[in-house]
């Protein structure tokens, strides 16, 4: 305003100089005289020309606002609508999502309406198709989990992210490997480390949030399983291994056992204001995030808000015939009791779930803890699923209603 201002003050002077000066040329006189629009009253002229100048300003701004905003906005949306939802979401609260699998990644593609302040932290125990394969070639972390998180936060799930998501057939080296997968295990190789990888590709994805790893250290996840019809145990190495093996699960934990947390996940947890535990499965990629001690211990110290989602069906091998009151009972066996605010289930129980799997019920025992909240959360065509935007307003609103809307 100060430099526009300005300028047009010295075009003035100038205008005002050629006025006196040339006196003497009675056609310039005259032109002079009517582009000042001297003929009507001062205080008009000012009114004319300042109404002139502010309809030119604003309209460059507008249109150099939308020449630069253009390879950010939505087909279809209006700039405005745009601005407000990027403001509405740099508002949002923290939120740090403890998980793995398709679970974690369904429940952040909702979250990411909400907020920018998202933290994914992903389980690394997998040791089960192209991950495990390129775990064991390269010694690197599998990449499979984070993968999906880094797409399900990408501001565009379009062509690049179906590009990173994209699995190759019919070559035997190839076969069941994700580009996304080999993409992570060649910039660990440039960059010299995992979490640089995974950083530069989210930089690739321009991601909403982060994902970190719970720990660096190159864990298995261990269980202790009852065989049917038999009271005795058996020792099941390797997370692939244990929805394969029949029989019930006991108790599940990671070797070696003192692995550390990745410290940004330790910082992250203590300036969460929503942790959110699950979607996803119970024993193979929820209890591996919250058996690393420092994980567990953070998460006791944050004064966020403590929720877990409780899946919608049974997974076979793994949660057979569980209710929710199950799935607490399993988590809290192992990570001890009272470590979640919130406790939320699915009320909806239409549709069919398939073969292989049944409703995972908030029985009446869950039904009587006062941490309870249900709600619907099914998405419609697959309800053994969670709906993204369901789920993700439902926590929101258990947020809000605690806390009060953020400034």
């Amino acid at each position: 305003m100060v430099g526009i201002t300005l300028l047009g003050l010295g075009f003035a002077v100038i205008l005002i100089d050629l006025y006196r000066t040339d006196s003497t040329n009675p056609t310039l006189l005259v032109f002079l005289s009517y582009a000042s629009l001297r003929f009507i009253p001062r205080i008009w002229r000012a009114i004319i020309f300042g109404s002139l100048g502010i309809g030119f300003v604003v309209y460059g701004i507008y249109k150099l606002n939308r020449s630069l905003l253009k390879p950010f906005i939505r087909p279809g949306s209006d700039v405005l609508d745009q601005l407000t939802w990027f403001r509405r979401r740099e508002r949002g609260p923290r939120i740090v999502t403890i998980g793995g699998g398709h679970g974690l990644s369904t429940l952040l593609r909702g979250l990411k309406t909400h907020t920018r302040k998202l933290t994914a932290v992903v389980t690394v125990a997998d040791d089960g198709g192209s991950s495990g394969r390129l775990r064991e070639t390269f010694g690197i972390l599998p990449p499979g989990d984070i993968r999906n998180c880094l797409a399900a936060l990408s501001n565009d799930e379009d062509m690049l992210t179906q590009l990173f998501q994209y699995r190759f057939s019919g070559s035997p080296d190839l076969e069941g490997h994700s580009f996304g997968n080999l993409f992570i295990t060649a910039l660990a190789d440039l960059t010299g480390s995992f979490e640089s990888a995974v950083v530069e590709s989210g930089r690739v994805l321009s991601v909403n949030g982060r994902v970190l790893p719970s720990t660096l250290s190159d864990v298995r996840l261990v269980a202790a399983m009852e065989l049917p019809h038999s009271l005795n145990e058996v020792r099941v190495e390797g997370e692939s291994q244990i929805p394969k093996m029949a029989g019930r699960v006991r108790r599940v934990w990671l070797e070696p056992n003192d692995a550390a947390a990745f410290p940004p996940v330790i910082k992250e947890l203590l300036n969460a204001d929503i942790i959110v535990v699950g979607p996803g499965s119970l024993y193979t990629s929820i209890l591996p995030n919250l058996l690393v001690q420092d994980v567990l211990t953070s998460i006791h110290a944050s004064r966020a808000i403590k929720i877990y989602v409780c899946n919608i069906a049974t997974q076979s091998g793994e949660t057979d015939s569980f209710t929710c009151y199950d799935h607490i009972r399993a988590l809290e066996e192992h990570v001890g009791e009272n470590l979640f605010d919130v406790i939320l289930c699915n009320n909806n129980y239409d549709g069919n779930v398939g073969v292989n799997s049944q409703w995972v019920v908030a029985d009446e025992k869950t039904l009587s803890d006062t941490r309870t909240f249900c709600a619907d959360l099914t998405e419609e065509g697959h309800p053994w699923r969670h709906d993204s935007l369901k789920l993700a307003q439902v926590i929101m609103d258990i947020f809000y209603e605690r806390t009060g809307p953020l400034n």
